[in-house]
């Protein structure tokens, strides 16, 4: 017996950490450490400590969204909207500006905001049974032309000096307030999707609506959840970003939902649903991070940066189902 145990668990440690070197999330971190050790060389600036909190602010609040909107792509579904409904929510708390509000009513305005886009686009999808691509497109457009249709070409600021602090305050530090709140809420939405009973819901209506259905879970008020998540996250980005700039025009974030779906889909959540985690999300969040910060510290143009993160999430999608093909066609050939 002794003999057995003696081989067994070396064994079992071993395919534990096959399975581990193996899976995408160390391909990623593996990413990181390079993309890490190429900044360094290519700027010199780049080591110091308050430039990499700096670089934090190229992936916090879009990460804030990606949490959510990862449990979305997991269901089965996506949100196209949601930069749209940062320039909503941020429209609403600079007009409100305009009247008094406080910082307590500011942020209160801004996450309402949020959830009311989210409870929309939920309704529309959930209750109207309309495509979620579809209906977020179209929200996408309704929510940003309304923030055009208030602001025009003109500007809310003088925001008060304590609303300053959510986007550009520390915590600890070189740790800011943003990178604080995205630490706290990566390890709740980890917790949610991978420790309850409603993470398991969200996998198996992604993975076959239909049997989740059968199963007794009910798929509308799952979706419409998540939905929910999704507004307020961006109710919270929202608060964060213009607080961080400052000021709120109807271009605000414009393009974010772009680099939101890539930070998912590079995290290794499946675009067709039913499979992924919160730690590749944040480890994306990472890598993007930080090659979108080393670009800027060697002055590539902006329009260099759009042209990766599109590439990128093209490999992103194309890449493994290029590679499962690629298998089943040699597991066709005779030996």
């Amino acid at each position: 017996m002794s003999d057995i145990q003696t081989r067994f668990v070396p064994d079992r440690l071993h395919g534990t950490f096959s399975r581990i070197t193996r899976s995408w999330e160390a391909l990623l971190i593996a990413v990181t450490v390079a993309v890490f050790i190429i900044n360094s060389f290519a700027s010199p600036y780049f080591l110091d400590p308050w430039n990499l909190s700096d670089a934090t602010y190229n992936f916090t609040e879009k990460a804030i969204i990606a949490f959510a909107m990862a449990l979305v792509i997991i269901s089965g579904e996506i949100d196209l909207s949601v930069a749209a409904i940062i320039a909503l929510a941020s429209t609403a708390m600079g007009y409100a500006l305009q009247f008094g509000a406080g910082t307590g009513e500011l942020v209160a305005i801004g996450l309402v905001t949020g959830l009311i886009c989210g409870a929309f686009n939920g309704f529309l999808i959930t209750g109207l049974g309309l495509p979620s691509i579809v209906v977020t497109i179209g929200t996408m457009s309704l929510y940003r032309g309304l923030a055009y249709v208030v602001l025009g070409d003109k500007a809310f600021t003088g925001y008060p000096p304590a609303f300053a602090y959510f986007g550009q305050g520390y915590v600890f530090w070189v740790i800011s307030f943003e990178l604080a709140l995205f630490a706290v809420l990566a390890v709740l939405f980890a917790i949610l999707l991978h420790k309850t009973s409603f993470g398991r819901m969200v996998y198996a209506v992604g993975n076959n609506a239909t049997a989740a259905r059968f199963s007794g879970i009910r798929v509308g008020r799952v979706k419409f959840i998540l939905f929910l998540l999704t507004g307020l996250m961006s109710g919270i980005a929202a608060v964060c970003l213009t607080s961080r700039l400052g000021s709120t025009r109807p271009s605000i974030a414009l393009g974010f939902e772009l680099e939101v779906v890539t930070m998912v889909v590079l995290g290794g959540v499946s675009i067709l649903g039913g499979s992924g985690s919160i730690f590749g999300v944040v480890i994306a969040a990472f890598v993007l991070g930080l090659v979108t910060f080393g670009f800027g510290l060697m002055n590539v143009p902006g329009i260099v940066m759009s042209i990766f993160v599109g590439l990128l999430l093209i490999g992103v999608i194309a890449i493994p189902i290029l590679w499962r093909r690629v298998g089943r066609r040699l597991k066709r050939k005779p030996a």
